[in-house]
């Protein structure tokens, strides 16, 4: 028995169908080319797949698709291969009846061939001829030039259940009608609510519970409620005009300290007055100032029982430590500042003018980055327990125009230690004591050194000569003459010092004091 997928013999004309004992054709042979009829599928551009048409080219194998008439014989393919489009080898098929898959994806190749059977059509039973059933026929459009194998039979497909178009077409409009209620019922929804939150409004909202705890002990709070009752604003009057600054009360019969640069102008013939922060007003008279300090004590009139601030220890603060500032900057009264204490024993001229040649206002300062401007002078530095270690004096400001300059978190205050007995000298004579070493001295690169000599003074005394450099006085290291003046004025008179020379000798001096005003 031969099998259909055996290689034809080429035949050896064009038009000549080959013979091949053993293969069965699908409709009778024809001889020779022809035409197909008029309406009928060229096969070899691809059938109709309509059943029912009579022929096939001869060595094609069974073709499921029908032909009306014979074609010119087209050569049979290499054996066991099927051709695509064009000469050439295609690919390899399985054998039949192995059930592997065909490699066009047309299923097992599971029909038998090669029975040995009598070349032509078949004969029935009533002899009609008709063609040996190989499966269903093609459905739907053919295109293009093909081959099958022998034996195809295509697996009909599954009947399409009727009425689903249908069904499908219910189900998608339930859907959407569902779905346009959904979302107009959300909509309406949507809508009530935000126009039902729009009418809440915070005034309906009950208010919260007045805060009666104390303010935390230490914040600044604390302190500005501690300080601010003690604090004022003196207003000054003169000839050539007017100017404010800040005061705070050490008595309650109305003794105030400030700078001396706040009130000097009324010294010559002006008016003072104080503005207490329950809002109450007072004139006041001057006690006593000291220029070179930039510390005065005035007395307000017809007071008694204000209350007083507590006086700290400026010795005692360390860089980095906090601090309040409070006074009436730009005739703002009652303005609370904070910052901390950004150094320590910092020359500096009264009034921030350190670039000046005068020596009569250097100040041994607390450096501060609290806010202090033009109308804090004279307003107390406070450290956390609400003492008052310090009176803002002087800022620095890069500006060199006619304006007032504002802080740049660089301001001054004169230390508490230093002040306190220079403010307790005025309030008991009047008149305050200035501590001096008697010399003149310049800066060099090693310190300061001594110009003139003042005779009998502090530092004849004790064996200095002008031309002598100094480069420590106590244990401060000397790098200029205003660090000197600033050293020399933080102590008292009648206080012994060691100094130090740029040739490492050391001599002992006791400071004097001067009367000043």
């Amino acid at each position: 028995m031969t099998e259909s997928n055996q290689p034809a013999p080429k035949p050896e004309d064009e038009n000549s169908a080959p013979t091949s004992a053993g293969q069965t054709d699908s409709g009778a042979r024809e001889q020779g080319p022809s035409q197909p009829e008029p309406g009928q599928p060229d096969p070899l551009q691809g059938g109709s797949g309509q059943a029912g048409a009579s022929h096939a080219p001869h060595g094609l194998g069974d073709v499921p698709a029908s032909f009306t008439s014979a074609q010119p014989q087209v050569p049979s393919p290499d054996a066991g291969q099927t051709q695509l489009g064009g000469p050439g080898p295609g690919q390899q098929l399985p054998p039949s009846g192995s059930g592997q898959p065909h490699p066009l994806g047309l299923g097992a190749t599971t029909a038998q061939f090669g029975a040995d059977q009598p070349a032509g059509p078949h004969t029935g039973q009533f002899g009609e001829q008709h063609h040996a059933p190989f499966g269903a026929p093609q459905t739907g459009p053919q295109t293009g030039q093909y081959y099958l194998p022998p034996g195809y039979q295509p697996q009909p497909g599954p009947p399409r259940p009727r009425g689903r178009g249908k069904v499908v077409a219910g189900v998608a409009a339930l859907v959407l009608i569902v779905g346009g209620l959904s979302g107009g019922l959300g909509g309406y929804l949507g809508y009530n609510f935000a126009n039902e939150s729009s009418s809440v409004s915070s005034l309906d909202s009950p208010r919260p519970a007045s805060q009666t705890s104390n303010a935390p002990a230490g914040s600044v709070e604390d302190v500005a409620n501690k300080l601010l009752p003690s604090v004022v604003q003196i207003q000054v009057t003169t000839r050539s005009g007017a100017g404010e600054g800040s005061g705070f009360i050490i008595s309650g019969n109305g003794q105030i300290v400030t700078n001396n640069h706040v009130i000097e102008g009324a010294a010559a013939g002006g008016d003072i007055k104080v503005v207490f922060q329950d809002g109450r007003t007072a004139s006041a008279k001057i006690l006593g100032r000291d220029p070179s300090s930039d510390i005065a004590v005035i007395q307000a009139d017809g007071v008694s029982g204000l209350p007083v601030v507590q006086l700290g220890n400026s010795g005692d603060m360390k860089t980095g430590q906090a601090v309040v500032a409070i006074g009436s900057p730009f005739e703002l009264s009652g303005t609370v500042t904070s910052g901390i204490v950004s150094s320590v024993n910092r020359p500096v001229s009264a009034g921030g003018d350190r670039g000046s040649n005068s020596q009569a206002t250097v100040l041994n300062a607390i450096q501060t980055d609290a806010a202090i401007n033009p109308g804090n002078s004279g307003g107390p530095l406070v450290n956390m327990q609400g003492q008052v270690i310090g009176i803002n004096s002087a800022i620095y400001s890069p500006s060199q125009g006619q304006g007032q300059a504002g802080s740049v978190g660089i301001g001054f205050a004169i230390p508490m230690d230093q002040a306190r007995r220079t403010i307790d000298e005025i309030v008991k004579t009047g008149k305050p004591k200035q501590t001096v070493l008697g010399v003149k001295v310049e800066s060099t690169e090693q310190g300061a050194r001594i110009s003139e000599i003042t005779s009998g003074g502090a530092a004849e005394k004790a064996g200095l000569k002008a031309g002598d450099v100094i480069t420590k006085f106590a244990d401060r290291r000397i790098d200029e003459s205003d660090t000197l003046v600033a050293a020399v004025r933080s102590k008292a008179p009648g206080d012994k010092v060691t100094i130090t020379l740029s040739d490492n000798r050391t001599v002992e001096a006791t400071l004097d004091g001067v009367e000043v005003g």
